[in-house]
């Protein structure tokens, strides 16, 4: 039976009648896209680290370093993007959540990319670039229609930063396909516009989260309300971000990259992040955005001394604020969306930790020596492996229902 549509509210009704009909891991973004995220995170790693120390061959067109980069920003990082935004934008628009039909496609663009780049020696650099570039570039269409739609304005800097992003993604291919030298820099603009997206969003839900977890314990010294220093911290970052991807080894650019770190340090020092230390789906956001203070300020003095690796200084930014924060955000909307406490169990506290151990194994490796950067690949791979495991129930089950309160019994007489 069909519907009237003269009445938007019961065709709005059926459509949520048909999402929720499909499988449960294609009712909400989140479901298929965080779960691809943590896969990828477990695998990609072990796969770049065998491929490192020669003992997985490669066809000699491969270039593992290339793929490790690419992987981990487009790949893993492209995936919690996606499913972040997808079941953030319904709440910014008021519109439906892409699900079903719509969210199987997508998915498969981003499988398509994964199985596409990892073959790229043999079905070459074009077949790739198609393969590839379809997840990101349809993501980026998707979104944008949907904020228009919806007459989001105030989200639009959000789609801005996935169309860089996006675009780094075909500055990689356009150098693939022998067309212009552009992957390093695609690469760079990728990797740095994806740390304004940290600010951005850390900027709204850490201080937001944060606030409201103090209230609820009755604590009265709440963060500081997002405000001009914040807009100054963020428009310091995004001078720097430019700078980092036109000017990346000029002097000024290090100075830059000093200064935006401790502006980031104040905002982040505003939201008292000491004062939620007993609940780690808490702390982790403020440890998060932490390692994207420490990563600024080390890429700042790698270009003022000779004493700090860039290595180091790179892995900073990727492995603990990307690395970090992607956990953090996942596991928080993973347990919010699916109805259940927000609340770390010992197994969620236990994958923080590992990936908190691999960052600073990974940033200190240059000082400790190579066994360094196998403990911190082995502690990323059981942190993100023991994610998966564990949020494997939540993204394919259904949502959990409050349990309704009991009746009040009734007094006789």
């Amino acid at each position: 039976m069909s519907t009237n549509p003269e009445k938007p509210h019961e065709r709005i009704t059926e459509i949520k009648r048909k999402a929720e009909a499909g499988p449960t891991i294609l009712q909400h973004s989140f479901r298929p896209f965080f779960m691809a995220a943590g896969f990828w995170a477990m695998l990609a790693v072990p796969f770049w680290l065998l491929s490192y120390a020669g003992i997985l061959v490669l066809p000699d067109e491969f270039d593992a370093l290339l793929w490790h980069q690419h992987e981990m920003l487009y790949g893993f990082a492209g995936a919690s993007i996606a499913g972040f935004v997808l079941t953030a934008v319904p709440n910014w628009t008021g519109r439906l959540p892409v699900s079903g039909g719509r969210l199987a496609v997508l998915v498969a663009f981003w499988l398509a990319g994964r199985v596409g780049f990892l073959s790229a020696a043999w079905i070459g650099p074009l077949a790739t670039a198609v393969l590839d570039l379809a997840f990101l570039t349809t993501l980026a269409v998707m979104i944008g229609r949907e904020l228009v739609a919806g007459k989001n304005w105030r989200n639009l800097p959000v789609l801005v930063i996935i169309s860089f992003i996006t675009l780094g993604n075909w500055l990689v291919h356009i150098e693939a396909n022998g067309i212009a030298d552009t992957a390093e820099i695609g690469i760079r603009l990728s990797t740095f516009v994806l740390a304004l997206l940290v600010a951005l969003i850390g900027g709204r839900i850490v201080p937001s989260f944060t606030r409201n977890w103090l209230v609820r314990k009755g604590v009265t010294a709440l963060p500081a309300p997002i405000g001009r220093f914040d807009a100054i911290a963020l428009v310091v970052l995004i001078i720097f971000v430019i700078a980092k991807v036109v000017q990346p080894d000029h002097p000024m650019t290090a100075y830059l990259a000093v200064l935006t770190g401790f502006l980031h340090a104040v905002r982040l020092l505003r939201w008292k992040g000491w004062a939620v230390v007993s609940e780690p789906l808490m702390w982790v956001l403020h440890l998060g955005y932490a390692w994207l203070v420490v990563a600024l300020i080390l890429i700042g003095l790698t270009g003022l001394t000779d004493f700090l690796s860039p290595t180091s200084a790179i892995h900073a930014l990727t492995a603990g604020a990307f690395g970090t924060m992607i956990l953090a955000m996942m596991t928080r909307a993973s347990l919010g969306h699916t109805g259940r406490e927000l609340k770390a169990s010992a197994g969620t506290t236990a994958i923080f930790v590992l990936i908190t151990i691999a960052a600073v194994l990974r940033v200190a490796a240059p000082e400790l020596g190579e066994w360094a950067i196998w403990l911190a690949g082995g502690a990323w791979t059981l942190g993100y492996g023991l994610f998966s495991v564990l949020y494997f129930p939540v993204f394919t089950q259904p949502r959990v229902q409050a349990p309704k309160p009991s009746p009040i019994p009734q007094q006789k007489g």
